[in-house]
């Protein structure tokens, strides 16, 4: 599992050769704080459209820049160890930046995959993505689940027994 956690220069080659065997590679980024069945859903259609999944974990500061202060919940390196456990996750790669984007011009996938929560909207990846000819594509979301949701659900279970 944790020979699928790699950094950035090991992720280009990993690619790169995968690329030259033909294979479609696709990428996802998120915070994947506490792990749920939408993720695990999301994920598992990732993969199905290509060969190769990788996934772009957001850095904990990265995290905080986007969630606030209280996020997140799980540390990077157990949120990657969680992700590299699933049968769909081919690589995991952290990065500490606002979006991806960097990292998605360097390794250039063919296939950007993000939820249906963002269809219609104008997303830093679509620009970066159009640039050397790969696409954006949208799966499906579970509705009502999130980390989000998870925590506002614990936070009132321990009000209501307190």
């Amino acid at each position: 599992m944790k020979r699928k956690i790699i950094n950035l220069d090991e992720l280009e080659k990993v690619v790169l050769d995968a690329k030259q065997r033909g294979q479609v590679i696709v990428s996802t980024s998120g915070c994947f704080d506490i792990l749920h069945a939408g993720h695990v859903t999301y994920l598992t259609e990732a993969k199905a459209k290509g060969d190769i999944l990788v996934v772009l974990l957001n850095s904990d500061s990265s995290v905080r820049a986007l969630k606030g202060s209280t996020r997140p919940i799980v540390p990077e390196n157990e949120r990657a160890v969680v992700i590299a456990g699933l049968e769909s996750v081919d690589y995991v790669c952290i990065f500490s930046d606002r979006t991806p984007c960097g990292i998605i011009d360097r390794i250039q996938p063919d296939i950007v995959v993000k939820g249906g929560d963002y269809a219609g909207i104008q997303i830093p990846e679509m620009e970066h993505t159009a640039a050397y000819g790969g696409k954006v594509v949208y799966v499906s979301m579970m509705d009502g689940c999130s980390t989000t949701n998870i925590v506002e659900k614990i936070k009132k279970t321990m009000e209501e027994s307190s």
